[in-house]
């Protein structure tokens, strides 16, 4: 792909454009919509690896771009959590919030009634790193500021991360004293090694 910058070429190495042309039929698809720009749309979630494929279900005939992986993702994370029964209610799917000039998309939200908070959740097929710790907490500050109403208390953000059969789970506080996420919110949150227990045990069925 001579057209590229070195930075998109190293996007389209990390999203794992090789493998995904090697997995596809339809490979002039995929290769359609990786020069129209398609995939640029989301660019925060490259596929790490081909196990993505069948841990969503997914026919290897298929041409899919990065975007479409990531609803199926959200698809599993959003029914998971709604099943786990502490308290979780739906509330939006790539939320978009304007900080600043810049506009972000929160992956999914939720609005928790025994708490009576938002919690934002974020998901990374890739290794953890600081930078999307970071990013969460600017969201969960957002909300904090713009969207808490009388009676709610300070919203909490989910990371997650996973990569071959390893997750890692990490929540974002935004400045919220560490004493009150874990006297309160603790108590009624799914812990990080439930959630963590969950994507791995999904990532070895794969693998078996």
């Amino acid at each position: 792909r001579g057209n590229w910058s070195v930075r998109e070429l190293k996007r389209q190495i990390g999203s794992l454009y090789y493998e995904r042309s090697g997995l596809s039929e339809n490979k002039e698809k995929l290769a359609e919509l990786v020069q129209s720009g398609t995939e640029k749309s989301k660019p925060k979630l490259p596929v790490r690896d081909p196990y993505v494929f069948e841990f969503l279900g997914i026919k290897s005939c298929e041409a899919m771009g990065e975007s479409d992986l990531e609803d199926q993702l959200l698809n599993k994370l959003q029914g998971f959590l709604l099943e786990l029964g502490h308290g979780f209610c739906f509330e939006a799917r790539q939320k978009r919030i304007l900080i600043g000039d810049t506009h972000g998309f929160v992956d999914l939200v939720f609005y928790h009634r025994i708490l009576k908070c938002h919690v934002l959740v974020e998901l990374k097929v890739e290794s953890f790193n600081h930078e999307n710790l970071g990013q969460l907490n600017t969201y969960v500050s957002w909300y904090r500021k713009n969207m808490m109403a009388d009676g709610d208390k300070p919203p909490v953000g989910i990371l997650l991360c996973t990569q071959k059969d390893h997750a890692l789970v990490e929540y974002a506080l935004a400045g919220m004293d560490n004493h009150l996420f874990v006297s309160k919110y603790q108590l009624e949150l799914p812990r990080k090694e439930e959630i963590q227990k969950f994507l791995e045990e999904k990532m070895r069925e794969v693998g078996e």
